[in-house]
């Protein structure tokens, strides 16, 4: 059955951009140096790494929370080739009238996940942005979640789980542990 997965590096100090809401640390890609090949563009295939970067171009939609989906400019107007849900409560800007794969929904994170569902068909819908995991958490719609933890300390920045309604109990479906980070899969529990 077809999952939704939150997909986030994150500092072990529970950080997963810097202050200014760049990609972590100094470089901007600090914290996505595992996936990346030494060009720091494109996505390792090889390895631990380049399994799950598979993986992560195998799902069939993307539900980003809005400031995540503007930062990244709606990621060109398509997610590795998927339609790209955003839960907000505006109206889009004038510019993702040029990206037909982008849907703003406005009617809630439950019927944006509901379109990412159907989009995807029969395979995972990928989860970016704290505020949007947090509230898909608390709606009950989010169904995995993926870290992988990067030994390092920011200090500051944005943090992932800031503010959580409640506690949220986890069960652990996979660790893969490498030199540059440590890959934890869990599966939220109802």
């Amino acid at each position: 059955m077809a999952a939704s997965v939150l997909f986030m590096s994150m500092s072990v100090d529970g950080f997963i951009a810097d202050p200014n809401d760049a990609l972590g640390g100094k470089d901007g890609n600090r914290l996505h140096h595992w996936g990346l090949k030494p060009d720091g563009e494109t996505f390792r295939t090889e390895g631990a790494a380049g399994a799950l970067m598979a993986l992560y171009n195998e799902t069939g939609a993307v539900v980003a929370g809005r400031r995540t989906a503007e930062i990244t400019d709606h990621w060109g107007g398509t997610h590795h080739g998927m339609p790209i849900f955003v839960p907000t409560h505006r109206p889009p800007g004038p510019t993702v009238a040029n990206y037909p794969l982008v849907t703003y929904v406005q009617d809630g994170i439950e019927s944006a996940m509901a379109q990412a569902r159907a989009a995807a068909g029969d395979k995972d819908v990928l989860v970016h942005g704290a505020y949007t995991a947090q509230r898909a958490l608390a709606a009950g719609v989010l169904d995995e979640i993926q870290l992988h933890l990067i030994p390092v300390l920011l200090g500051q920045g944005r943090r992932l789980f800031d503010v959580l309604p409640a506690e949220v109990e986890l069960e652990i479906v996979r660790v893969v542990d490498t030199p540059e980070a440590t890959h934890l899969r869990y599966r939220v529990r109802r």
